[in-house]
């Protein structure tokens, strides 16, 4: 029996993120893929937008891959740089497991180095807001100001157990529209369509015609060698080094509250405002605390994604903070 094959082409789809927001639209922007080869034979890889020097970096959230940015990015009309964290999209595994953000944020510094040594700016969005406090404390000349995108290191199992509860579900799906099915039960906030061209970003057919997503699941050790796009998970037991800072399975941030007090650069916290969001007053005001320069902005029209409910704000705010 011949199985039905969705297309995929990852550059074909800006018109529909400008046409859903409103924005103008005269052709293809300028947005290539980038690899940067670690020194273990892993890499990490990259959407570059624009031809000149990349203002700013952005690092997508767990269970997220670089396209995630891209409404925001075309609002922006800036040269950037957006990474695909180690053990999601194209890049490569890990090597502690992808919520390890303090050895990750070493590797990731040598992508920043490579292709936005001179940006203005570091936007991390959840698991890539973690990363990018660790990177301030591993690489402080990379990051000259500081955009937490819905976290601080008061996340928990609690707060993100919703989303915990999606990026460990089933491990395959049946057909793209079960796919779609799930992914709009988790995403109330989110339009069909712009759903759909997510999940042609994070998910790839397998020859049987089945789906798998192309990130690593919190609760298993990631598989994929260097530079493949995600294959089918084997179960294992974890290494010590990958459960240490863990609850449950679940990542433990609150060592980098340190990183927060640490800063020397401006920070800016943007919080969606909705019930989905894993911030919460008592994490407000610890950044407070830690960091009283901070700017604090509230998005009422947001969740946790705020990229996705609310880019075109998003994408104003980092522009009047950076620029």
């Amino acid at each position: 029996m011949s199985v039905e094959r969705v297309p995929y082409d990852e550059f074909s789809m800006f018109c529909e993120n400008a046409s859903e927001f409103g924005l103008p639209y005269d052709g293809p922007p300028v947005v290539r893929r980038e690899r940067v080869d670690l020194e273990d034979g892993r890499l990490i890889s990259a959407l570059v937008w624009g031809d000149g020097p990349p203002e700013l970096v952005f690092l997508h959230g767990g269970a997220q891959n670089a396209h995630t940015w891209d409404t925001v990015a075309l609002a922006l009309g800036r040269p950037l740089v957006c990474l695909d964290l180690l053990g999601h999209g194209h890049s490569g595994a890990a090597r502690r497991g992808s919520a390890d953000v303090v050895d990750n944020a070493a590797d990731i510094a040598v992508a920043v180095a490579a292709l936005g040594a001179d940006a203005g700016a570091v936007i991390g969005m959840s698991l890539g807001g973690m990363t990018l406090l660790a990177l301030a404390d591993c690489a402080p000349d990379l990051v000259r100001k500081a955009v937490l995108v819905d976290v601080t290191p008061g996340v928990d199992e609690h707060k993100i157990s919703n989303i915990a509860a999606f990026i460990d579900g089933p491990e395959s799906f049946d057909s793209f529209d079960d796919l779609l099915a799930r992914t709009i039960e988790f995403n109330p906030t989110r339009t069909v369509e712009s759903l759909r061209r997510g999940i042609l970003h994070n998910a790839q057919q397998r020859p049987d015609g089945s789906w798998v997503w192309r990130y690593a699941r919190f609760r298993e050790s990631e598989t994929r060698e260097s530079g493949t796009q995600a294959s089918e998970p084997r179960e294992s037991e974890p290494r010590e080094s990958e459960t240490r800072g863990e609850a449950d399975g679940f990542p433990r941030f609150g060592n980098l509250w340190d990183s927060v007090s640490n800063l020397t650069v401006p920070l800016m916290l943007l919080r969606g405002m909705r019930e989905q969001s894993v911030v919460d007053d008592a994490d407000e005001a610890e950044l407070l605390r830690r960091c009283p320069s901070a700017r604090i902005e509230h998005v009422a029209e947001a969740g946790h994604s705020v990229q996705g409910d609310t880019p075109l704000e998003l994408a104003a705010l980092i522009e009047d903070f950076v620029f």
